[in-house]
Protein backbone atom coordinates (compact mmCIF):
# COMPACT_ATOMS: atom_id res chain seq x y z
CA UNK A 1 0.00 0.00 0.00
CA UNK A 2 2.76 2.29 0.51
CA UNK A 3 2.98 2.82 -3.27
CA UNK A 4 -0.70 4.49 -3.42
CA UNK A 5 0.65 6.92 -0.50
CA UNK A 6 -2.04 8.67 1.33
CA UNK A 7 -5.26 8.31 -1.54
CA UNK A 8 -7.02 5.87 -0.16
CA UNK A 9 -7.09 7.09 3.17
CA UNK A 10 -7.87 10.74 1.62
CA UNK A 11 -10.64 9.13 -0.26
CA UNK A 12 -12.09 7.66 3.36
CA UNK A 13 -12.39 11.11 4.87
CA UNK A 14 -14.19 12.92 1.41
CA UNK A 15 -17.10 13.93 3.52
CA UNK A 16 -20.86 12.42 1.93
CA UNK A 17 -19.27 10.14 -0.09
CA UNK A 18 -21.43 6.18 -0.30
CA UNK A 19 -19.04 3.01 0.59
CA UNK A 20 -19.81 2.06 -2.98
CA UNK A 21 -18.74 5.88 -4.31
CA UNK A 22 -15.35 5.58 -2.34
CA UNK A 23 -14.76 2.10 -3.88
CA UNK A 24 -14.90 3.78 -7.84
CA UNK A 25 -12.63 6.06 -6.31
CA UNK A 26 -10.16 3.76 -5.20
CA UNK A 27 -10.44 1.91 -8.39
CA UNK A 28 -10.04 5.20 -10.25
CA UNK A 29 -6.95 6.41 -8.35
CA UNK A 30 -3.75 4.92 -8.37
CA UNK A 31 -1.87 8.04 -6.26
CA UNK A 32 -2.87 10.97 -4.45
CA UNK A 33 -2.27 12.83 -7.60
CA UNK A 34 -4.65 11.08 -9.64
CA UNK A 35 -7.47 12.36 -7.07
CA UNK A 36 -5.58 15.74 -7.13
CA UNK A 37 -6.03 15.73 -10.83
CA UNK A 38 -10.03 14.76 -10.83
CA UNK A 39 -12.24 18.16 -10.51
CA UNK A 40 -15.19 18.43 -8.11
CA UNK A 41 -17.51 18.17 -11.05
CA UNK A 42 -15.62 15.03 -12.00
CA UNK A 43 -15.25 12.89 -8.62
CA UNK A 44 -19.32 13.81 -8.23
CA UNK A 45 -20.15 12.18 -11.23
CA UNK A 46 -17.86 9.18 -10.72
CA UNK A 47 -18.95 8.73 -6.91
CA UNK A 48 -22.85 10.25 -7.74
CA UNK A 49 -22.84 12.31 -4.95
CA UNK A 50 -22.83 15.85 -4.61
CA UNK A 51 -19.94 16.80 -2.49
CA UNK A 52 -20.21 19.12 0.33
CA UNK A 53 -19.39 23.48 -0.24
CA UNK A 54 -17.16 24.40 -0.08
CA UNK A 55 -14.87 21.72 -1.46
CA UNK A 56 -11.24 21.87 0.21
CA UNK A 57 -9.46 18.69 -0.51
CA UNK A 58 -6.12 20.38 1.00
CA UNK A 59 -8.32 20.13 3.89
CA UNK A 60 -8.92 16.17 3.39
CA UNK A 61 -5.10 15.88 2.59
CA UNK A 62 -3.96 17.25 6.48
CA UNK A 63 -6.81 15.32 7.92
CA UNK A 64 -5.81 11.98 5.78
CA UNK A 65 -2.06 12.71 7.06
CA UNK A 66 -3.49 13.10 10.91
CA UNK A 67 -4.60 9.97 10.44
CA UNK A 68 -2.09 7.99 9.27
CA UNK A 69 0.32 9.53 11.98
CA UNK A 70 -2.12 8.18 14.83
CA UNK A 71 -1.96 5.09 12.88
CA UNK A 72 1.27 4.42 13.23
CA UNK A 73 1.83 5.18 16.65
CA UNK A 74 -1.34 3.54 17.70
CA UNK A 75 -0.23 -0.14 15.60
CA UNK A 76 -2.97 -0.02 13.24
CA UNK A 77 -2.67 -1.06 9.77
CA UNK A 78 -4.88 -0.47 6.67
CA UNK A 79 -5.93 -2.09 3.65
CA UNK A 80 -8.15 -0.86 0.67
CA UNK A 81 -10.34 -2.63 -1.71
CA UNK A 82 -7.95 -2.59 -4.49
CA UNK A 83 -4.97 -4.27 -2.33
CA UNK A 84 -4.45 -8.20 -2.54
CA UNK A 85 -4.66 -8.54 1.33
CA UNK A 86 -8.10 -7.20 1.32
CA UNK A 87 -10.69 -9.74 2.75
CA UNK A 88 -11.86 -11.02 -0.47
CA UNK A 89 -15.54 -12.05 0.51
CA UNK A 90 -15.94 -8.49 1.17
CA UNK A 91 -16.14 -7.74 -2.52
CA UNK A 92 -18.47 -9.93 -2.83
CA UNK A 93 -21.62 -7.29 -1.53
CA UNK A 94 -22.93 -4.39 -3.26
CA UNK A 95 -21.64 -1.99 -0.49
CA UNK A 96 -17.95 -3.25 0.61
CA UNK A 97 -16.14 -0.75 2.69
CA UNK A 98 -13.73 1.14 0.29
CA UNK A 99 -10.76 1.00 3.15
CA UNK A 100 -10.77 -1.20 6.41
CA UNK A 101 -7.94 -0.50 9.30
CA UNK A 102 -7.00 -3.51 11.52
CA UNK A 103 -4.84 -4.07 14.37
CA UNK A 104 -3.54 -7.49 14.44
CA UNK A 105 -3.77 -10.27 11.83
CA UNK A 106 -5.87 -9.91 8.74
CA UNK A 107 -7.86 -13.39 8.78
CA UNK A 108 -6.99 -16.03 6.42
CA UNK A 109 -8.98 -16.27 3.26
CA UNK A 110 -8.20 -19.81 3.15
CA UNK A 111 -10.05 -20.36 6.48
CA UNK A 112 -13.99 -20.23 6.38
CA UNK A 113 -15.26 -18.08 9.14
CA UNK A 114 -18.53 -18.40 11.52
CA UNK A 115 -20.15 -15.02 12.40
CA UNK A 116 -21.91 -15.05 16.21
CA UNK A 117 -24.12 -12.37 17.17
CA UNK A 118 -27.01 -11.70 19.45
CA UNK A 119 -28.43 -9.07 22.09
CA UNK A 120 -26.35 -7.42 24.64
CA UNK A 121 -28.96 -8.61 27.36
CA UNK A 122 -29.33 -12.58 26.68
CA UNK A 123 -30.52 -15.09 29.16
CA UNK A 124 -27.65 -17.39 30.69
CA UNK A 125 -28.83 -20.37 28.62
CA UNK A 126 -27.93 -18.19 25.61
CA UNK A 127 -24.54 -16.89 27.27
CA UNK A 128 -22.95 -20.59 28.11
CA UNK A 129 -24.34 -21.42 24.35
CA UNK A 130 -22.57 -18.99 22.19
CA UNK A 131 -19.56 -19.32 24.50
CA UNK A 132 -19.25 -22.83 23.89
CA UNK A 133 -20.00 -22.69 20.17
CA UNK A 134 -17.49 -20.35 19.78
CA UNK A 135 -15.34 -22.72 21.77
CA UNK A 136 -15.92 -25.68 20.01
CA UNK A 137 -15.25 -23.83 16.61
CA UNK A 138 -12.17 -22.53 17.90
CA UNK A 139 -11.01 -26.06 18.53
CA UNK A 140 -11.76 -27.13 14.72
CA UNK A 141 -9.38 -24.34 14.00
CA UNK A 142 -12.83 -22.07 12.93
CA UNK A 143 -12.28 -18.21 13.72
CA UNK A 144 -15.52 -16.19 14.89
CA UNK A 145 -16.57 -12.97 13.73
CA UNK A 146 -19.10 -11.13 16.07
CA UNK A 147 -18.90 -7.20 16.90
CA UNK A 148 -17.14 -6.91 20.18
CA UNK A 149 -20.68 -5.58 21.63
CA UNK A 150 -21.69 -6.79 25.39
CA UNK A 151 -23.56 -9.92 25.52
CA UNK A 152 -23.16 -12.79 22.93
CA UNK A 153 -20.60 -10.89 21.04
CA UNK A 154 -18.53 -10.80 23.79
CA UNK A 155 -19.19 -14.65 24.86
CA UNK A 156 -18.66 -15.37 21.19
CA UNK A 157 -14.67 -13.34 21.11
CA UNK A 158 -14.38 -15.43 24.42
CA UNK A 159 -14.97 -18.49 23.86
CA UNK A 160 -13.36 -18.61 20.08
CA UNK A 161 -10.22 -17.22 21.66
CA UNK A 162 -10.22 -19.65 24.61
CA UNK A 163 -10.68 -22.60 22.22
CA UNK A 164 -7.58 -21.07 20.06
CA UNK A 165 -8.90 -19.54 17.20
CA UNK A 166 -7.93 -16.06 15.89
CA UNK A 167 -11.28 -14.57 16.66
CA UNK A 168 -12.18 -11.29 14.59
CA UNK A 169 -14.17 -8.48 16.27
CA UNK A 170 -15.59 -5.11 13.65
CA UNK A 171 -15.71 -2.10 15.39
CA UNK A 172 -18.81 0.59 14.82
CA UNK A 173 -15.62 2.92 16.21
CA UNK A 174 -12.20 4.05 15.15
CA UNK A 175 -10.15 1.45 16.60
CA UNK A 176 -8.23 3.89 19.38
CA UNK A 177 -11.81 4.02 20.65
CA UNK A 178 -12.62 0.80 21.32
CA UNK A 179 -16.45 0.86 22.63
CA UNK A 180 -17.93 -0.59 24.99
CA UNK A 181 -14.75 0.68 27.45
CA UNK A 182 -15.78 -2.80 29.12
CA UNK A 183 -14.48 -4.61 26.26
CA UNK A 184 -11.05 -2.63 25.84
CA UNK A 185 -8.99 -5.17 27.30
CA UNK A 186 -10.82 -7.85 25.85
CA UNK A 187 -9.91 -6.17 22.97
CA UNK A 188 -6.41 -6.25 23.36
CA UNK A 189 -6.25 -9.85 24.40
CA UNK A 190 -8.13 -10.41 21.05
CA UNK A 191 -4.83 -8.88 19.39
CA UNK A 192 -2.67 -10.46 21.62
CA UNK A 193 -3.88 -14.08 21.14
CA UNK A 194 -3.78 -13.46 16.99
CA UNK A 195 -6.74 -11.99 16.45
CA UNK A 196 -7.65 -8.95 14.84
CA UNK A 197 -10.13 -5.95 14.98
CA UNK A 198 -11.42 -4.19 12.24
CA UNK A 199 -13.05 -0.88 11.41
CA UNK A 200 -14.03 0.88 8.14
CA UNK A 201 -13.56 3.89 10.69
CA UNK A 202 -10.70 5.97 10.47
CA UNK A 203 -8.92 6.71 14.10
CA UNK A 204 -10.90 9.07 16.36
CA UNK A 205 -13.80 8.25 15.29
CA UNK A 206 -16.34 8.11 18.20
CA UNK A 207 -18.91 5.23 18.29
CA UNK A 208 -22.98 6.53 16.79
CA UNK A 209 -26.12 4.68 16.64
CA UNK A 210 -26.05 4.47 12.68
CA UNK A 211 -22.29 2.95 12.81
CA UNK A 212 -23.50 -0.57 14.08
CA UNK A 213 -25.57 -1.51 11.34
CA UNK A 214 -23.33 -0.37 9.20
CA UNK A 215 -20.86 -2.47 10.99
CA UNK A 216 -22.86 -5.80 10.55
CA UNK A 217 -23.12 -5.90 7.02
CA UNK A 218 -18.83 -6.23 7.71
CA UNK A 219 -19.53 -9.31 10.39
CA UNK A 220 -21.83 -11.08 7.93
CA UNK A 221 -20.16 -10.64 4.90
CA UNK A 222 -17.20 -11.48 6.57
CA UNK A 223 -18.79 -15.41 7.49
CA UNK A 224 -19.54 -17.85 5.61
CA UNK A 225 -22.42 -18.14 7.53
CA UNK A 226 -23.72 -16.79 10.61
CA UNK A 227 -25.80 -17.95 14.44
CA UNK A 228 -28.09 -15.42 15.80
CA UNK A 229 -28.06 -16.82 19.04
CA UNK A 230 -30.88 -14.97 21.07
CA UNK A 231 -32.62 -11.55 19.38
CA UNK A 232 -35.67 -9.94 20.64
CA UNK A 233 -38.19 -8.20 18.49
CA UNK A 234 -35.56 -5.34 17.79
CA UNK A 235 -32.00 -6.59 18.19
CA UNK A 236 -29.55 -5.46 15.53
CA UNK A 237 -28.93 -8.87 14.95
CA UNK A 238 -31.71 -9.52 12.98
CA UNK A 239 -30.48 -6.59 10.84
CA UNK A 240 -27.21 -9.06 10.50
CA UNK A 241 -29.60 -11.79 9.68
CA UNK A 242 -31.38 -9.93 6.96
CA UNK A 243 -27.42 -8.98 5.59
CA UNK A 244 -26.30 -12.38 5.47
CA UNK A 245 -29.23 -13.97 3.57
CA UNK A 246 -28.98 -10.66 1.32
CA UNK A 247 -25.15 -11.98 0.83
CA UNK A 248 -26.02 -15.61 0.17
CA UNK A 249 -24.58 -17.00 3.60
CA UNK A 250 -25.66 -19.56 5.96
CA UNK A 251 -28.15 -18.78 8.62
CA UNK A 252 -29.20 -20.73 12.02
CA UNK A 253 -30.07 -19.83 15.31
CA UNK A 254 -29.31 -21.46 18.15
CA UNK A 255 -31.83 -23.40 20.45
CA UNK A 256 -31.40 -21.14 23.33
CA UNK A 257 -32.91 -18.12 21.84
CA UNK A 258 -35.64 -20.21 20.70
CA UNK A 259 -36.50 -20.96 24.49
CA UNK A 260 -35.24 -17.76 25.97
CA UNK A 261 -38.36 -15.70 26.85
CA UNK A 262 -36.64 -12.79 24.88
CA UNK A 263 -36.20 -14.60 21.83
CA UNK A 264 -38.86 -12.93 19.68
CA UNK A 265 -36.35 -12.42 16.73
CA UNK A 266 -34.88 -15.71 16.84
CA UNK A 267 -38.15 -17.53 17.22
CA UNK A 268 -39.51 -15.45 13.99
CA UNK A 269 -36.15 -16.49 11.94
CA UNK A 270 -36.73 -20.16 13.03
CA UNK A 271 -40.41 -19.90 11.50
CA UNK A 272 -39.25 -18.08 8.36
CA UNK A 273 -36.67 -21.30 7.63
CA UNK A 274 -33.66 -20.88 9.29
CA UNK A 275 -32.25 -23.83 10.52
CA UNK A 276 -32.07 -24.48 14.24
CA UNK A 277 -29.00 -25.65 16.12
CA UNK A 278 -27.63 -26.75 19.78
CA UNK A 279 -23.75 -27.03 18.92
CA UNK A 280 -21.00 -25.92 16.48
CA UNK A 281 -21.05 -29.41 15.41
CA UNK A 282 -23.83 -29.49 13.30
CA UNK A 283 -22.46 -26.22 11.21
CA UNK A 284 -18.84 -28.38 11.01
CA UNK A 285 -21.21 -31.51 9.79
CA UNK A 286 -22.67 -29.09 7.25
CA UNK A 287 -19.41 -27.82 5.60
CA UNK A 288 -17.76 -31.24 5.93
CA UNK A 289 -15.41 -30.38 8.35
CA UNK A 290 -14.06 -33.26 11.07
CA UNK A 291 -14.57 -31.90 14.42
CA UNK A 292 -11.65 -32.58 16.61
CA UNK A 293 -11.58 -34.21 19.90
CA UNK A 294 -12.03 -30.83 22.48
CA UNK A 295 -9.32 -30.79 25.63
CA UNK A 296 -10.93 -31.54 29.45
CA UNK A 297 -13.55 -29.31 30.59
CA UNK A 298 -12.03 -25.91 31.50
CA UNK A 299 -11.89 -24.61 35.26
CA UNK A 300 -13.32 -20.89 35.94
CA UNK A 301 -13.46 -19.25 32.36
CA UNK A 302 -17.06 -19.28 32.06
CA UNK A 303 -17.54 -17.79 35.67
CA UNK A 304 -15.08 -14.70 34.58
CA UNK A 305 -16.32 -14.06 31.34
CA UNK A 306 -20.77 -13.79 32.83
CA UNK A 307 -18.54 -11.71 35.88
CA UNK A 308 -17.12 -9.22 33.10
CA UNK A 309 -20.27 -8.95 30.95
CA UNK A 310 -22.14 -7.62 33.83
CA UNK A 311 -19.75 -5.08 34.82
CA UNK A 312 -19.54 -4.04 31.02
CA UNK A 313 -22.86 -4.08 30.61
CA UNK A 314 -24.17 -1.88 33.43
CA UNK A 315 -21.01 0.50 31.93
CA UNK A 316 -22.69 0.80 29.13
CA UNK A 317 -26.35 1.06 29.67
CA UNK A 318 -25.83 3.68 31.69
CA UNK A 319 -24.32 5.67 27.85
CA UNK A 320 -27.77 4.57 26.42
CA UNK A 321 -26.75 3.20 23.23
CA UNK A 322 -29.44 1.05 21.97
CA UNK A 323 -28.96 -2.93 21.49
CA UNK A 324 -26.16 -3.36 18.74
Amino acid sequence: MADRGLVDIMIGRIPRLTSSGRVRLCLHCNEEADLRGLSKNAIETLTGRSLSQPWDLDAVYAQAEQDAAVARMRGIGYVSYVSPQYPPLLREIYDPPAILFYRGRLPNPEVPIVGIVGTRRPSPAALTQAYAMAKALGYAGIPVVAGLALGIDEMAHRGNSDGGAPTIAVLGSGLDEVYPAGNRLLARRIVELGGVLLSEYPPGTTPQKWHFPARNRIISALARGTVIVEAPASSGALITACFALEQGRDLWVASSGIAAPNGVGTRKLANEGAKVISSAGAILKEWGITPKEAPGTPGGEQEFSVSAWTTSLAQTLQLGYEDR
